[in-house]
């Protein structure tokens, strides 16, 4: 069951590479690989949020009860981290869109604006990397 799920997967995060290579060929509009890549990753999305919340990936003696409890903290774990990275990395991006924009039309008026932007590009930056050190706090501390 595991190697049916893991082939799964990995069929479903490697798809949308191939209607993006489809559509370099045919010349089709970008809305088809666009709805197939979120497709595939709400199809990952779903499937690992089941086998973490059905406690399929525990093993052993432990009763049903227990089994389900841990398999549901490890499931909301890894959603926790999934979320914290994705999100920050969204609000990172936009940050840095705007600041960075920003920051170009300083210097291009004024040469000496290039310290002052680059401190707020890069501070727009960390928004993104306390999102990845919240998650790796999730995932491997407890």
């Amino acid at each position: 069951m595991k190697i049916v799920l893991f082939i799964l997967g990995t069929l479903l995060l490697f798809l949308p590479l191939v209607t993006i290579a489809v559509r370099k060929l045919t010349g089709a509009s970008a809305r088809h690989a666009l709805l197939g890549n979120v497709a595939m990753f709400f199809g990952l999305f779903v499937i690992t949020s089941v086998l973490g919340l059905t406690g399929a990936s525990a093993a052993g003696a432990e009763t049903a009860a227990v089994a389900a409890a841990d398999g549901l903290s490890v499931g909301l774990k890894y959603i926790g981290a999934g979320l914290a990275v994705g999100l920050s990395g969204i609000g990172g991006g936009i940050a840095v869109s705007s600041s960075a924009s920003a920051a170009l039309g300083a210097i291009s008026e004024n040469d000496s604006m290039f310290g002052k932007s680059l401190i707020f590009v890069g501070l727009a930056e960390g928004v993104a990397l306390y999102g990845l050190i919240i998650a790796l706090v999730l995932l491997f501390v407890s």
